[in-house]
């Protein structure tokens, strides 16, 4: 037998030897992200819809109630109010990140001098811790020395100081603001690789046929963004829906509830009232609120999709 002929018998014995091997490694590499995602997701989902279903009074065993929290929910003048400030308060974030992210990124996606260093200086409220950033913003909305106070009194219609936090329109107003300043400069990032992928064959023939900078955005610039504007609509409405620290340590949900969302409501009732079972409720409440807002995106994303194919 020659030597090619050896060779080629050797391999055929390997093939068949791997073929018969089972393919362990697949589902070895996998095995971690799967326990991690049941041990802290899926329980404490699990967890919270369990918990949901019974009455849990402090330093006494629970108790099977079925429905009852539910009933209590949906039968409760607050949660309503709680889902509304929720949903406005996210409505309102989607809209001012994404224009602040969308504006940015096309100043940053021209040619100047100095392009690089903007782009790096504009990563910085991204960069900063929350409680810092806190600690600064209650500094300058200090009704008695805050420097957002000078710039007000410099308006005509201004004759005294704003109560930035204690007035409910005004702290709506400075939460949504310092939430979408602190995360808008993830979506600006996102926002200008996606621009970048524009095809400029397709910008040039609009300009060569007359079309004006604002005519180029919209018809050529915009859709080609569009699927990148969906996906960031998901994740800031995600964010916002989440977002528990800024609101916590800038008004506690106050005044009178201004900016109470559900996250500020569910540890209220949980750590505050000790209302264990009706938190968990109010937590089922707002998953499936948040699974049905991406749940829709989702269904538009996968419609554009099939409507391009």
């Amino acid at each position: 037998m020659t030597t090619q002929a050896m060779d080629l018998a050797r391999g055929a014995r390997l093939g068949a030897t791997k073929r018969r091997r089972p393919a362990f490694l697949p589902y070895l590499l996998v095995l971690p992200i799967l326990a991690y995602e049941g041990v802290f997701l899926l329980y404490p989902i699990y967890e919270g819809l369990r918990s949901s279903l019974y009455r849990q009074p402090l330093g006494r065993p629970e108790r099977w109630v079925g429905l009852a929290n539910y009933r209590r929910m949906l039968g409760d003048d607050g949660f309503w109010a709680t889902m509304g400030t929720t949903l406005a308060y996210m409505a309102a974030v989607i809209v001012v990140v994404l224009g602040f992210g969308l504006g940015s990124a096309l100043v940053l996606n021209r040619q100047f001098r100095g392009r690089a260093f903007a782009r790096g200086l504009m990563t910085l409220p991204w960069a900063f811790p929350d409680v810092p950033t806190v600690l600064v913003f209650l500094w300058m909305l200090n009704p008695n020395f805050g420097v957002m106070n000078v710039f007000a009194r410099t308006l005509p219609w201004v004759d005294s100081s704003p109560t930035w936090l204690l007035d409910p329109t005004l702290a709506k107003l400075s939460v949504v603001l310092i939430t979408a300043w602190k995360g808008f400069p993830f979506y600006s990032l996102v926002i200008l690789a996606a621009l970048q992928t524009v095809p400029q064959e397709l910008a040039e023939a609009a300009r060569v046929d007359g079309a004006s900078k604002v005519q180029v955005f919209f018809a050529v610039t915009l859709p080609a963004i569009a699927p990148t504007l969906l996906l960031l609509t998901v994740l800031a409405s995600i964010f916002s829906f989440k977002q528990f620290t800024l609101i916590w340590l800038l008004t506690g949900g106050g005044p009178s509830g201004a900016t109470n969302t559900i996250v500020i409501e569910i540890y209220n009732t949980a750590f505050r009232f000790y209302d264990f079972s009706y938190a968990a409720a109010l937590g089922v409440a707002g998953f499936l609120m948040a699974l049905t807002i991406a749940l829709v995106f989702v269904a538009i994303q996968r419609r554009q999709e099939l409507e391009a194919g």
